[in-house]
């Protein structure tokens, strides 16, 4: 019962803060005074003067992408040479060599793309400079690019007869100014007095209660896991991440960061149901992502509890499955914890993924292989929502027999093909990669398990960067020169497949004149409209995915049924 109570509230608490989140979210993109304007207009202004941005010029869809593409090269370029001369730089207390060149790559893309997949232990490659000034300044940048590119896209959908969408600079200040920088440091004040370590110090060194010492490692860890979470990036300053208690040491840290994952992608809906005057539409597509978020929880949740029935040979309970997960935390916490990480691309995690019972693994999976649609990372998981609704009402007019249209605007070839490079660049690089990983020598020797679980294993290990989550599956080892390199390509793909698909369709439908409604136009913000989307996203994802996943965890937890272990 208590479990019960649990996830209510936490529902609650998400969805009554999201409405008036997603408020104040529409308040700055439209330019209007909020309860903060009075401290940030000037900085803003200020921003603008010294960076010669005038906010009144505005961009076309073409020279918006320019500007992000710029943006993400120099971040890039920065942050590579911040991570192979950081040897040379202060904050270095332990001495931390160069990062190794490929692992570098990685993390480069991984953080740019705000995927913060990591082939390397945090507390044993990063200094504190390299993880401030290059991780954590990271962290906002890709987050503020997600929500400046969702409110272009958003745009499309608005303007009439215009050929432009805003003007990136704009969005990317505001994304940040507003957004996430002041929550973020009103989180990690609260991150701190639960615990959670801020320091410059070097690591300590202690003796154990067995005479022998261990290292503690230390450093500005409450500062980036605001951000972390905030911004849905999920790179931990730790190894374990969010089940090293440095980084999550109650279970009030556990469900403020739970809450911070969803905080904006809940409110983001909202904020467009706002700018587009419909907030009735807004509000039908936070329902299609709330029923896909508590279905897939409802189950793992349900296939936690029924626990591994091989275990009962052992004389072990098999009622509840606790391995890999914190005692401090328990079962629902964790499975909350695991299924909001991977539906909003965040990426921390606070247990072992990879000790979850099969069936729990399939949903994890299925949430990103889906293009983390549900709820989704800032910004670029309603993008992906919105793109399967454009394919949604592409299905509709053809079984109408009229022209698609979507929010009053007419769609047409080009849309299409641009949804339909966003849809199906996921599986094709999830799958592609997958299947060169099985064929080959290189991608086989990470593997630390076989048959159906080793399959899973892999699978996770491109869905994760392909989705732009981050999130490690476990018992794989991602740090070879094969992984680094093909996870890296994975990123990128996941990133601007989204993003520049999704511009240039707001660039086309801005120009577009709005249709006036009909009695043949198919209503958008009603319940039969909430569950075609539902559908077309499970049937996408489902029949895209069926054969491998039945090879995956669905044959795993058919063995684990019959008692049969490999």
């Amino acid at each position: 019962m208590f479990d019960i109570l649990f996830i209510v509230l936490f529902v609650l608490a998400i969805l009554i803060s999201g409405v008036f989140f997603g408020e104040y979210m529409a308040k700055v993109f439209r330019g209007d005074k909020t309860f903060l304007s009075p401290l940030l207009r000037p900085l803003e202004k200020f921003i603008y003067k010294v960076s010669g941005i005038n906010e009144d010029s505005e961009m076309d869809w073409k020279i918006y992408t320019l500007s992000f593409l710029s943006i993400t090269i120099f971040s890039f370029i920065s942050l590579f040479l911040l991570q192979e001369i950081q040897h040379f730089l202060p904050l270095n207390p332990e001495r931390l060599g160069p990062v190794r060149w490929d692992i570098a790559l990685n993390t480069t893309v991984s953080f740019v793309t705000n995927t913060n997949w990591q082939a390397y232990g945090g507390e044993n490659t990063m200094s504190y400079l390299t993880q401030m000034l290059g991780l954590c300044v990271q962290n906002f940048i890709s987050a503020g690019v997600g929500i400046a590119v969702l409110i272009a896209f958003i745009r499309g959908f608005t303007r009439n007869e215009t050929h432009t969408i805003g003007n990136f600079w704009v969005d990317l200040t505001r994304s940040i100014l507003y957004i996430l920088l002041p929550f973020s440091i009103i989180l990690a004040f609260i991150f701190i007095s639960e615990g959670i370590v801020q320091t410059f110090k070097g690591y300590e060194v202690i003796k154990t209660l067995e005479g022998l010492t261990q290292t503690i490692p230390l450093g500005p860890t409450a500062s980036q896991i605001a951000i972390k979470f905030l911004g849905t990036n999920g790179g931990g300053f730790f190894n374990a991440n969010s089940a090293h208690p440095f980084e999550n040491p109650t279970p009030f840290t556990n469900f403020l960061e739970n809450y911070a994952m969803l905080l904006i992608p809940v409110a983001l809906p909202f904020t467009f149901g706002i700018l587009l005057n419909k907030r009735r539409q807004g509000y039908a597509i936070f329902c299609v992502m709330m029923i896909l978020f508590l279905g897939g929880l409802a189950l793992a949740i349900y296939s936690e509890f029924q626990g591994n029935p091989m275990l009962s040979k052992l004389g072990i309970h098999s009622g509840l499955n606790m391995e890999g997960k914190e005692v401090r935390f328990g079962i629902i916490p964790s499975i909350l914890f695991a299924v909001t990480t991977t539906c909003t691309s965040c990426g921390g995690v606070n247990s072992m993924h990879d000790s979850l019972t099969p069936l729990s693994g399939l949903i994890l999976l299925f949430n990103m292989c889906v293009g983390e649609v549900i709820f989704g990372g800032v910004g670029v998981g309603l993008i992906g929502l919105l793109v399967n609704a454009v394919l949604a009402m592409f299905i509709v007019g053809l079984m109408i027999g009229r022209s698609p249209e979507f929010l009053a605007k007419k769609l047409e070839p080009f849309e299409m093909l641009m949804a339909v490079i966003s849809i199906l660049s996921t599986p094709m690089s999830v799958l592609v990669f997958s299947c060169i990983a099985i064929m080959t020598s290189a991608g086989l020797a990470s593997l630390n398990n076989l048959g159906p679980h080793g399959l899973s294993e892999i699978l996770y290990a491109f869905a994760s960067p392909t989705g732009n989550n981050g999130s490690a599956f476990g018992g794989l080892n991602a740090s070879t020169l094969f992984y680094t390199l093909t996870t890296s390509l994975a990123m990128l793909i996941g990133r601007f497949t989204t993003i520049i698909p999704a511009l240039a369709i707001a660039g086309a439908l801005a120009k577009k004149k709005f249709v006036p409604p009909s009695s043949a136009t198919f209503t958008t913000d009603v319940p039969l409209f909430v569950w075609l989307l539902v559908a077309v996203v499970i049937l996408v994802g489902g029949l895209t995915y069926f054969p491998v996943l039945t090879l995956g965890p669905i044959l795993e937890h058919l063995f684990m049924k019959m008692g049969m272990s490999f």
